[in-house]
């Protein structure tokens, strides 16, 4: 189910109502099941991590499930006004590329990076039992490879990429690489490993 969003007052039970906001409760909750993914996080784990009561939990989202599917509409929201932003004063098809990976390379490193990554954990921790998750993911990989791919080609047309370069694949593969370096962050990964690998993508674009 599609969660509302603001605050909301949720029963604490037959008593006293409680009040709590849900876009910082989904907030909390992207932490957790980024950390932990969704089958490891049991419903006591996400309240205290919420800071709400299971009444409210239930009230608000049905299920550990409806939290999730919130979470992840939340998380990706986020994630695209995000990048938009960092997009916004970039004058070239490169430049914004570069921009592209860095976001993803700080993003892998450090405490962010052991985090993890929403989509890349639901990937891994539910495609491939959860048909509508799975479809999910599958949206989110084609809308950014799609980017890349359109970023290229306005590279390719302000002459900062090389027309030789297959806009197609190469937007695919550097899809693989932003998504395999949140991967790796969930190791422990420094800034400036990262950020190495970012840099070196860019030679892809020659």
């Amino acid at each position: 189910m599609k969660a509302p969003t603001g605050s909301s007052t949720a029963s604490r039970g037959p008593g006293r109502p409680r009040e709590f906001d849900l876009e910082q409760a989904l907030d909390k909750a992207i932490g957790v099941f980024s950390e932990s993914g969704y089958h490891a996080t049991s419903l006591g784990k996400l309240t205290s991590a919420m800071e709400i009561a299971e009444g409210s939990l239930y009230k608000a989202f049905q299920d550990k499930r409806g939290v999730f599917l919130a979470a992840f509409e939340r998380y990706q929201r986020l994630r695209g006004e995000r990048l938009a932003r960092k997009l916004a004063s970039v004058k070239t098809g490169r430049d914004k590329i570069k921009a592209v990976l860095a976001a993803y390379a700080e993003d892998s490193a450090g405490k962010q990076g052991r985090r993890g990554c929403l989509v890349v954990g639901s990937a891994v921790d539910l495609a491939s039992t959860d048909p509508e998750m799975a479809e999910r993911v599958r949206n989110q990989f084609a809308t950014l490879e799609q980017r890349l791919v359109e970023l290229i080609e306005e590279g390719q047309g302000d002459g900062s990429v090389s027309a030789r370069v297959d806009a197609g694949t190469t937007g695919r593969l550097l899809l693989c690489m932003v998504q395999g370096m949140r991967v790796l962050g969930k190791t422990g990964r420094s800034g400036p490993e990262m950020m190495g690998v970012a840099e070196r993508a860019l030679a892809l674009l020659d």
